[in-house]
């Protein structure tokens, strides 16, 4: 299949879907779900792959100018819910696209944070460093410590914690006795916290037989309908939604939860980060007070 052309939708109301060419240059990073820059009337405009076409019936079709980030920001299977949306609420897709697409990446400003990692050359040797000591003892220093990692670290926790400069890496790194990387990294509101994994509490009769009916429509062919869970404050309703989430994620399911206010949210965190603290990114948190880097990662 030659791919030439992209179907897109641009973040106007304009009520359709565009076809634009794409160019030998862009081709290998270009998909279904890419954000991209495209020239649209007398200026640009940012729009979302939908598809991706061998030929188009458009006339005066102009090209992509540019792609936005990495990779595909929207899954094949969130633009099938767009289009699900758009037709049962009989609303333009640029419209629902505006709900799907977080504000910073409409506006195509904030991307992943990238961090800079080290680590030592596979090919430096104990004698080597002591060789380096006694023209370049800083260099030495950093040299020494980078050998008692296992692999590669963050460069600027690691100089802080030496008191070194970005120099002296540099100066390493020209020398060939180290090797610079860059990986994004999650913006994540709880990352310094540790959690104490908590054990599944014992129900009573009544926790267990709502468990039981959640765990039964869980695993039916019929379609699901709304369970409530009934029950005073400190009943143990909680218990059970983590019983029940612990039951849908070892079917290989997916679970939100939902707090009904933000000034609950510390506490809530907590609980369902301890529970399933033996996989800490098990567990992601989105409300209005993060901020636009957390809430774009």
């Amino acid at each position: 299949m030659s791919v030439k052309f992209a179907r897109v939708v641009i973040d106007r109301a304009i009520r359709r879907e565009l076809d634009y060419a794409i160019p030998p240059t862009l081709a290998e990073r270009i998909a279904v779900g890419t954000r991209v820059r495209v020239p649209f009337r007398d200026r640009t405009a940012l729009a979302t792959v939908l598809a991706l076409l061998e030929e188009t019936t458009a006339t005066g079709v102009r090209e992509i100018e540019a792609v936005l980030g990495d990779g595909p920001t929207i899954s094949e299977s969130l633009l099938e819910l767009a289009h699900w949306i758009s037709a049962y609420y009989c609303c333009p897709l640029e419209t629902v696209m505006r709900s799907l697409l977080p504000q910073v990446i409409r506006r195509g400003e904030i991307s992943w944070k990238k961090q800079r990692f080290v680590q030592i050359a596979p090919e430096v040797t104990p004698a080597m460093i002591e060789t380096l000591r006694k023209s370049a003892g800083r260099q030495a220093e950093l040299l020494e410590a980078l050998a008692n990692e296992n692999a590669a670290v963050p460069a600027a926790a690691l100089l802080r914690r030496l008191s070194l400069t970005a120099g002296t890496l540099n100066a390493l790194s020209k020398r060939n006795l180290v090797l610079l990387s860059e990986a994004a990294i999650a913006r994540d509101p709880h990352r310094d916290e540790e959690f104490l994994h908590s054990e599944e509490l014992h129900l009573n009769d009544e926790q267990r037989d709502a468990l039981s009916k959640i765990i039964l429509a869980l695993g039916s062919d019929a379609p699901a309908k709304p369970i409530l869970v009934h029950g005073v404050t400190g009943s143990g309703k909680t218990e059970i939604y983590l019983q029940a989430i612990r039951e849908t994620i070892a079917s290989g399911k997916t679970a939100i939860v939902l707090v009904p206010e933000i000034s609950l949210t510390p506490q809530t965190v907590e609980r369902f980060k301890s529970r399933f603290a033996s996989a800490p990114d098990a567990v992601a948190v989105l409300h209005s007070h993060l901020s636009e880097g957390e809430r774009h990662d």
